[in-house]
């Protein structure tokens, strides 16, 4: 017997028990496939996902940060930078070795309690619904002892409510009652510090440490926020986290987390067995005849399942196989979160003067942001602007959707050196590559590419998070490229030329990007159609198979009997 003949005798029986074996695995991932459009699309509506940068008020800066960390006894600091809630200005300082940030009053240099909290709340707010309590900070404050008290979760008196029953009051505890007593919109049920990513708030999120922002609504929404930039991280009601739930079960396999990478393992392993039983489908497609239906019932069955996993299969395949790829590469750890300017400064260098930024930026620009940053053995003041203009309302852009828009302006940040208040010509460019430099431990002149990514797109896509970003490249390690955020001086992601493929195959297809010349409708409804085919092909071959075993059951017991 030749192998030809042999593989023909058995094809069938192989066909059936390698169909039967991956049939529940790939119906559960082709049906979660299916509603994935769908979640994306049926999310918690939010009134912004970007908020827009507030313009510092230089003459609410009555104390330097410099005062203000000798009030409170602190000799050093990893970063800080200026918010504002309700009208009131704090310095947000980031102190070695903590997570959660302090805030301390431009106004007096108190500690605001619990600050990081509160901006959190304020925050979440914001994103969820809007600034309305911001535009009415100045005549708020003003009535802020007709207000009853609503104290932290975890019980006790704050001086928030103290401030309410008649003591002396301030911007701190203005600030807290503002925040902690608002009559409008939905109410806050519980505020929680997330140091780690969970089932509900996944790694794909990438921002950490963020705040979990619960309301008391009936879609239960939950909105996560990250304080240190004012960022908007994810937001889930009650049905999206079912959708969630589902999809991290049955398309993830979430619940085999257990095995650790083992998981990425046995993911490749049904994919593997996925290729072989579609390849082997063809093989039979193309050497053999069908029958004629004939009325027959179970032939027409088999014909119609037939010709459904042959028109299927191509998108089996690609389904299968970019799968089972990035899941192999899921075995590689992802190590960007590794890579960040963790800088000390003393005090005695935390003493920006405003007017002479003010001088630097220019007239037609406005102060919205500041910070510190190192390059090299040089310390500068990261200037963060925007032209002047038309008064703007305060909060965020209505409507602004990153996962629709997928893009930002591109950076204006400038550098002034701390030392002399000269401006760094091309900042942002040599900071990016000052950072690169520091990540790679190679020097800057093997840098051959910076350029400046302000849309999710080609190999840097929204999985990513982060925008704007400069892409830093190298000839060494097959072109690597290093994505970095010159916000935060953190690395967004690392590529080089040995993961294109596997991202591209993802993207193209797993999740139909090759259809993005027609929008993301389009590209949703090529997702659903394929995916429901899959399941189309599964159902058919699972009914062919019932019916042909009842059918050899009947026979086996007329025989017997």
């Amino acid at each position: 017997m030749t192998i030809r003949q042999y593989i023909r005798r058995h094809m069938y029986r192989w066909h059936r028990i390698a169909s039967l074996i991956i049939a529940i695995p790939v119906f559960l991932w082709a049906l979660s496939g299916f509603m994935h459009p769908l979640m994306t699309n049926v999310r918690p509506q939010v009134a912004t996902q970007k908020l827009q940068a507030q313009v510092i008020d230089t003459s609410a800066i009555k104390v330097s940060l410099r005062e203000a960390l000798e009030k409170n006894k602190v000799d050093s600091f990893s970063q800080f930078r200026l918010v504002a809630m309700h009208g009131n200005w704090f310095y947000q300082v980031k102190l070695p070795g903590q997570l959660v940030l302090k805030y301390y009053s431009a106004e007096n240099g108190k500690l605001l309690p619990n600050g990081d909290e509160l901006y959190a709340r304020y925050l979440a707010r914001q994103f969820l619904e809007g600034d309305e309590l911001a535009a009415e900070a100045t005549k708020g404050n003003k009535l802020l002892a007709s207000l009853q008290p609503e104290p932290l979760p975890g019980g006790g008196s704050t001086p928030a409510s103290v401030a309410l029953h008649g003591e002396e009051q301030d911007c701190c505890t203005n600030t807290m009652a503002a925040i902690l007593n608002t009559t409008k919109g939905a109410k806050i049920s519980s505020v929680e510090f997330k140091t780690q990513f969970d089932e509900a708030y996944k790694y794909v999120n990438r921002y950490l440490p963020a705040y979990k922002v619960s309301f008391a609504r009936e879609d239960g929404i939950r909105i996560y926020v990250e304080t240190g930039f004012d960022r908007f991280a994810f937001a889930v009601d009650n049905k999206r986290a079912a959708f969630d739930t589902f999809f991290s079960w049955f398309h993830t396999l979430g619940w085999l987390d257990v095995l650790g990478r083992g998981k990425h393992l046995v993911e490749v392993a049904i994919m593997l067995l996925a290729i072989f039983t579609t390849v082997m489908g063809l093989y039979m497609f193309f050497t053999t005849k069908a029958k004629k239906a004939t009325g027959n019932p179970t032939v027409r069955a088999r014909l119609i399942h037939r010709y459904t996993a042959v028109t299927a299969s191509l998108f089996t395949l690609l389904f299968t196989i970019s799968g089972g790829y990035h899941a192999l590469s899921k075995l590689k750890p992802d190590i960007r979160d590794q890579y960040a300017a963790n800088d000390h400064f003393s005090i005695s260098q935390a003493t920006p003067n405003l007017d002479r930024l003010l001088q630097v930026v220019g007239a037609d620009q406005q102060l919205t942001n500041l910070s510190l940053v190192k390059m090299g053995a040089e310390t500068y003041w990261q200037v963060f602007s925007k032209r002047r203009k038309a008064e703007e309302k305060p909060g965020g852009a209505p409507g602004k959707d990153l996962m629709k828009s997928m893009s930002v302006p591109p950076p204006s940040t400038l550098y002034v050196r701390t030392s002399d208040y000269t401006l760094l010509h091309n900042g942002e460019v040599l900071y990016a590559q000052s950072l690169a430099t520091r990540f790679t431990g190679r020097p800057a002149d093997k840098i051959i590419s910076t350029a400046v990514v302000t849309k999710f797109e080609g190999e840097y896509g929204f999985v990513n998070k982060r925008l704007p970003v400069w892409k830093v490249g190298y000839a060494e390690n097959s072109h690597e490229r290093w994505y970095v955020e010159t916000s935060t001086g953190k690395l967004s992601t690392l590529v080089n030329d040995q993961d294109l493929a596997e991202g591209y195959s993802f993207a193209l297809f797993h999740k139909h990007h090759f259809m993005d010349w027609g929008g993301k409708l389009t590209r949703d409804i090529s997702t659903m159609f394929w995916a429901f085919l899959q399941m189309l092909m599964i159902g058919l071959g699972l009914w062919f198979w019932s019916k042909t075993r009842k059918k050899a059951w009947t026979t086996k017991l007329e025989q017997g009997g």
